[in-house]
């Protein structure tokens, strides 16, 4: 009983002593923080991670996605904000979060009191939906994200977007003949569907944004006639950017493609550019003795699926890029096909397991498509493989019809003499031979531009015989002005 009257005495002394002595601890430990302490010096100021919060063109009334500000505090001591607002207040067309905040427009777009210790940070998140402008052209707008310091100074950062107005299709179908020209860029959700028996002509400058998944399934017929200073345009409706250094649409798969149905026929596309999509041209089986395609001057690049798939039917090709596709550049089974001063280059860096660049066949799913004319004349196939040729190809069938007239090919030589006529056969690690033939070929970036370097085994490979049926190549350099005409869609110039 003694021992604990003696022990309910001690205990509360020696309570109070070790919580002095922790109290005393934790006094010097804060005293010595000085990220805890706070100035209202006007020379103390924040640093941002930019200057410009800088938005990528931004379709009219379609939210953008969310671009990031970091707020530092580079001080030793911590800073406080009284406020950060919005320029323009409640009428501006920006959404900002500043750590966790929201500025309610209703409240001015205003928000309060924030804290940013000494060496720390604090984010802060922006989107914009622009208003429709009335305009074809793309219009600018900024604003401005004003935060005030306890000091009393104002700092700013500007936030800046260019808003595109444009039509919006949804399930659209082209149910009479129709003639878009240039101006506003459509948007397709939905896909677009042109009726049997009707024409869609398209004009110089005339740009197609699909949305993800969205096609153009021709049933009837489309004229797509550009120039090459204004092409006609075929791409993915993502503006923004996959990374800082990657924009969206320099991305494959952001929708579908373009599909040209059995009862589809005299399609012809000039000058078009077709370009992340899932697949690019797909033309469905139909009679050979009738036109189903006319391509020309056109580029089909960074494809997700086929870049064009003709399935026995009748195609004319002429000076036009097909590019870095992750099924086949280029697949013929059966029926007639012509390739003129073509550049078919298999370079798709996204998946290892891409395509061919040429693939040849006259079976598909045990069925015999007899491949009634496939030449290609004056053109580069070239690719990362060794072997960028292949097919299926059944010669007892005696339904073969290919050649290979004054083309560069990296494929295996060949001792047919007949079907390989003046043929250069690329060797792997050649000077001048795959990629290294290019002007440029950034695979950081996936920034590519295939004309033709100086090095290019390409030059002057080419027939004059076939070069007076295209006599320009695809950017409108003629073909006749020296020794003999380049392999390919684009004839080398000096200094470019």
């Amino acid at each position: 009983m003694c021992f604990f009257e003696q022990t309910n005495m001690r205990i509360p002394r020696l309570i109070w002593g070790y919580a002095a002595v922790c109290g005393g601890l934790a006094l010097g430990l804060a005293s010595c923080d000085d990220s805890r302490s706070f100035t209202d010096s006007r020379n103390a100021l924040l640093s941002f991670s930019t200057d410009t919060v800088q938005f990528d063109t931004v379709i009219s009334t379609v939210g953008s996605s969310t671009r990031q500000l970091v707020v530092y505090n580079r001080n030793g001591d911590g800073l406080r904000i009284a406020s950060v607002r919005l320029g323009r207040g409640g009428e501006t067309p920006f959404r900002v979060n500043v750590d966790g905040s929201y500025l309610e427009p209703e409240s001015g777009a205003r928000a309060y009191d924030f804290e940013v210790f000494g060496g720390d940070s604090i984010r802060v998140f922006a989107e914009v939906t622009l208003p429709e402008n009335g305009q074809d052209a793309p219009v600018a707008m900024d604003d401005e994200l004003v935060f005030t310091l306890e000091s009393g100074v104002e700092q700013r950062v500007v936030l800046a977007a260019v808003g595109q107005d444009a039509y919006m299709w949804r399930g659209k179908v082209i149910a009479a003949d129709t003639l878009l020209q240039a101006g506003r860029p459509i948007v397709v959700y939905d896909s677009i569907s042109v009726a049997q028996g009707v024409t869609l002509s398209m004009g110089p400058g005339v740009e197609l944004y699909f949305h993800d998944g969205a096609n153009l399934w021709v049933h009837g017929r489309v004229v797509a006639e550009g120039t090459k200073e204004q092409p006609v345009v075929f791409r993915g409706d993502r503006t923004d950017r996959m990374f800082d250094y990657l924009p969206y649409d320099n991305t494959p798969s952001r929708w579908g493609g373009i599909r040209l149905k059995a009862s589809s026929t005299d399609n012809r596309f000039s000058y078009v550019d077709i370009h992340s999509a899932s697949y690019g041209i797909a033309c469905d089986s139909s009679a050979t003795d009738v036109a189903k395609l006319t391509l020309e001057n056109s580029i089909l690049h960074n494809i997700g699926g086929e870049g064009l798939g003709l399935y026995h039917c009748r195609a004319y090709v002429a000076n036009t890029q097909i590019s870095n596709t992750l099924g086949h550049c280029v697949a013929v089974v059966g029926g007639w096909a012509e390739f003129v001063h073509c550049t078919l280059a298999q370079f798709y860096p996204w998946d290892a397991d891409r395509g061919d660049a040429l693939y040849l066949a006259n079976q598909w799913l045990a069925l015999d498509y007899p491949l009634e004319h496939a030449h290609f004349l004056n053109c580069l196939v070239t690719g990362y493989a060794d072997d960028v040729v292949m097919g299926n190809l059944k010669d007892e069938n005696h339904d073969v019809d290919y050649r290979f007239d004054h083309c560069v090919l990296r494929t295996v030589e060949s001792d047919d003499a007949a079907r390989f006529v003046n043929v250069v056969y690329e060797k792997p690690d050649e000077d001048g031979t795959g990629r290294g033939q290019f002007a440029l070929f950034d695979t950081d970036n996936f920034l590519y531009d295939f004309r033709l370097d100086s090095v290019s085994i390409a030059r002057d490979k080419g027939a004059l015989e076939w070069a007076l049926d295209e006599p320009l190549d695809r950017c409108g350099v003629s073909r006749t002005g020296d020794a003999a005409p380049d392999a390919g869609c684009y004839e080398y110039v000096p200094g470019e």
